[in-house]
C-alpha cells in the first residue's frame, strides 16, 4: 500500500528525469524521499548498493539513474555505456529483489527497439530484431534492465515494472554539445547563433528523420501514476505519441529563441534511426496520457537555460 509516507528511494535524482520525478513526489505530498548523489553511493559498486538497503531500507525504488549521452558519445565510449549502465542497473534490481522490495520502476529508453521495426513501436517488438549501431551498447544494457525486472516479476510475483520513454527534455537537462541530446544541443546553438549576431546554424544530417519528444515533466507524471497504480503489464511505452522532422523540431527551437539566421544542414554527418515514434496506447488504456504540448514545453525550457545559464553543467558559454 503506497502511502505519502512511503520510503522512495529516487536513484539518480539529480538527473533531468529523476529531479522530475522527485518534484512531482514533493508536489503531490510525498513527504519521505530518498536520494543519494553520486558521490554519497556508487551504483556501480555492488556491496555499496546492498550495504545503502540494508541501512536505509526504502520500499519503493525508482531507478532514474543512468550514463547517458547522444550519438557522438556513445560512438566514442561503447565500453562505458554497455558496462556502466549494466552496473548500476544489476546492483539496484539485483539489490531490492535481495532486499525483499515489492515495487520497483525502471526507466529506459525507445532506442530499445530495432532500428527498422514498424512504426509507431509497439512494446511487443523488443528484440524482433537488430538495433540502431550507434547507441546499441546503451540499449542493449536497457534491454537487460527490461529483462530483469519482467524475470523477477515472473518468478516472484513482484511489482517490478519498466517505463520507456521517448526522448525526454526540459529543466535540468544536458546542454553540453559534446554529449547531450539532439534538442538541448540544438536549443543551445540557436540561442549562442543569436547571441553572435543571428549567425548561421550548422546543424547534422538531412533534417528528415522524424522523433518524438516529451516533456520531462509529464514522463515525471507517468512514474507517480506507475507508483500509484499496479499496472498489469511489465513494459510500457511513455510518449506523447506524436513525432515531427527534425526541420519542423529547428524550426519551432529558432523561433522560441528568437534567432533571426540562417539553418545549414550537413548531410555529411550521420541522421541515426529514421524514424523513432512510440504507440503509446498500452499506457493510456490504463489511464495515463500525456498533457504538455511540445512548444509550450520547449518555452518552458529555454525560460529555465536562459535563468539558469551560469551553473548548467559543462554549458561553458
Amino acid at each position: 500500500m503506497i502511502t505519502k509516507y512511503t520510503k522512495i528511494y529516487i536513484a539518480g535524482h539529480r538527473g533531468m528525469v529523476g529531479s522530475a520525478v522527485w518534484r512531482a513526489l514533493e508536489q503531490k505530498g510525498y513527504s519521505n524521499l530518498l536520494g543519494k548523489t553520486s558521490e554519497q553511493l556508487d551504483l556501480r559498486n555492488q556491496q555499496a548498493v546492498n550495504d545503502f538497503y540494508n541501512h536505509e531500507q526504502p520500499e519503493v525504488v525508482i531507478d532514474a539513474a543512468a550514463k547517458v549521452g547522444g550519438i557522438l558519445a556513445n560512438n566514442n565510449f561503447p565500453y562505458q555505456f554497455l558496462m556502466e549502465n549494466l552496473q548500476i542497473q544489476n546492483n539496484l534490481i539485483d539489490g531490492a529483489h535481495t532486499a525483499g522490495i515489492d515495487k520497483f520502476i525502471f526507466l529506459g529508453s525507445s532506442c530499445i527497439y530495432p532500428k527498422f521495426a514498424q512504426q509507431p513501436l509497439k512494446e511487443e517488438y523488443l528484440l524482433t530484431d537488430s538495433l540502431e549501431p550507434t547507441n546499441e551498447w546503451y540499449s542493449i544494457a536497457k534491454i537487460t534492465g527490461v529483462k530483469a525486472c519482467q524475470a523477477i516479476r515472473k518468478q516472484f510475483n513482484k511489482d517490478y515494472v519498466s517505463l520507456m520513454p521517448t526522448n525526454l527534455f526540459g529543466y535540468f537537462d544536458n546542454f553540453d554539445l559534446e554529449t547531450s541530446h539532439v534538442l538541448p544541443a540544438m536549443l543551445r546553438k540557436f540561442h549562442e547563433a543569436k547571441q553572435n549576431d543571428n549567425a548561421d546554424v550548422v546543424l547534422w544530417g538531412s533534417g528528415k528523420p522524424m522523433r518524438e519528444f516529451l516533456f520531462v515533466d509529464d514522463m515525471a507524471e507517468a512514474v507517480v501514476y506507475a507508483l500509484e497504480n499496479e499496472l498489469p503489464e511489465y513494459l510500457y511505452n511513455v510518449g506523447s505519441g506524436k513525432d515531427i522532422t527534425i526541420k519542423e523540431l529547428a524550426k519551432t527551437i529558432q523561433k522560441v529563441t528568437g534567432h533571426q539566421g540562417e539553418i545549414i544542414w550537413d548531410s555529411s554527418k550521420p541522421d541515426g534511426t529514421p524514424r523513432k515514434l512510440m504507440d503509446v496506447s498500452k499506457m493510456k488504456n490504463v489511464g495515463w496520457e500525456y498533457s504538455t504540448a511540445f512548444k509550450e514545453g520547449i518555452e518552458k525550457t529555454y525560460a529555465w537555460f536562459l535563468e539558469n545559464i551560469e551553473d548548467i553543467k559543462e554549458v561553458r558559454l
